[in-house]
């Protein structure tokens, strides 16, 4: 009697994740599999029984069946603990402000008439001897242009006053900032715009995805990897 990858397989699931089958049944399969194995040492030949290499490797077979058990129902408990850790670490970004991929920025007057717009923030794979960030209108109209200078790997948040280069503030409205970074060389680098939203609330994921935060209308959804950066 041998236990081949198929049966191991039926119990672990095709994927090797999740057990296809109840407790009870795999354990009325494993007590098939020992009754077989005794049934098999009973009626062996007397001139020729089973050798104690052959009966190990059955028993290790038994046992690599209910191992395999063991080690999903571990690693279940597992998902479901991280997947209460990232529900519990999102909940807690409620009414906080984030960067997110992005490049709007929103300009508004605050109650005494001063002009703000939101910060906006650059994320880059390697870091830039120079950054300049240009905010253009709807119709793609240069209003600010500003040398930020060299700026580190990974994620840096700027603000912006809501006034162009000539100092005159914009109107209210949702405005667009871009990037141009290069490296000591003058070479073009790789950068990525992030702009600011509010997280209002949280939204558990469905079965095997991860929580989703809710950013509001303009920007919907996002997952905790999306989010760039706590201001």
């Amino acid at each position: 009697m041998n236990i081949d990858s198929s049966v191991i397989n039926s119990i672990n699931g095709a994927n090797g994740s999740r057990p296809n089958l109840s407790a009870s049944q795999s354990q009325e399969m494993r007590d098939s599999f020992m009754t077989l194995l005794i049934t098999q040492l009973q009626n062996q030949d007397p001139m020729n029984p089973m050798d104690n290499s052959e009966m190990t490797s059955q028993l290790a077979q038994i046992n690599t069946v209910s191992g395999i058990e063991q080690l999903n129902d571990t690693l279940n408990g597992i998902t479901q603990q991280m997947d209460a850790g990232r529900a519990l670490q999102a909940a807690g970004l409620i009414d906080k402000s984030v960067l997110v991929p992005g490049n709007n920025v929103k300009v508004g007057v605050n109650d005494e008439g001063i002009t703000y717009a939101t910060p906006f923030g650059i994320e880059l794979d390697s870091p830039a001897e120079q950054v300049v960030a240009t905010v253009t209108g709807k119709s793609g109209e240069v209003l600010y242009t500003r040398e930020l200078g060299p700026v580190n790997a990974g994620v840096e948040s700027f603000s912006w006053g809501g006034m162009t280069n000539d100092n005159v503030a914009v109107p209210a409205g949702v405005y667009s900032v871009n990037f141009r970074a290069t490296n000591a060389d003058g070479e073009l680098l790789e950068s990525r715009a992030l702009n600011y939203a509010l997280v209002h609330g949280v939204s558990p994921g469905a079965k095997g995805s991860d929580v989703r935060l809710d950013l509001g209308a303009v920007y919907g959804q996002v997952t905790l990897d999306q989010i760039k950066q706590i201001l």
